[in-house]
């Protein structure tokens, strides 16, 4: 688990948005493969531009967190997807429908650097790891 501090502390050793940009298709390019059974209908997310998927599952080495995997098309949004996925991953559900994505745009300048339709598909992305990682939640729940 990765916390935003980490993150803006990373990015504000870097300096310059090329700096930043580089790092963030860095990040993306770190992403493990996604498997192939998770890029499905139900994981793509379908109000952004580029072609991203996203798959919550529970966390094997921590029990009662959630851990994501993810992939994406475009360089800058893989990136993104990454860092959303070092916030996410490790965390409880209740923990991840806390974080505020307005604050880490703010936080990490991204409203200044991300075209308003990345911005939307963002967005878009951390709604669909919260409603994931809610219905993982209430499966667990009702499993026990």
């Amino acid at each position: 688990m990765t916390s935003l501090q980490d993150i803006v502390e990373t990015f504000e050793l870097l300096g310059d948005w090329d700096q930043r940009y580089q790092y963030l298709v860095e990040v993306g390019e770190q992403l493990p493969p996604l498997p192939e059974a998770a890029r499905s209908e139900e994981n793509r997310v379908k109000a952004c531009m580029s072609r991203v998927w996203v798959c919550a599952y529970p966390d094997p080495q921590q029990d009662g967190r959630i851990a994501f995997h993810g992939d994406c098309d475009t360089a800058i949004i893989k990136g993104v997807l990454a860092l959303l996925i070092q916030l996410c991953s490790g965390q409880t559900a209740q923990e991840i429908q806390a974080l505020d994505m307005d604050e880490v745009f703010r936080r990490l300048q991204l409203d200044e650097h991300l075209s308003p339709n990345r911005h939307v598909g963002v967005y878009a992305i951390f709604e669909l790891m919260k409603s994931q990682a809610a219905a993982l939640a209430e499966k667990k729940q009702c499993v026990a």
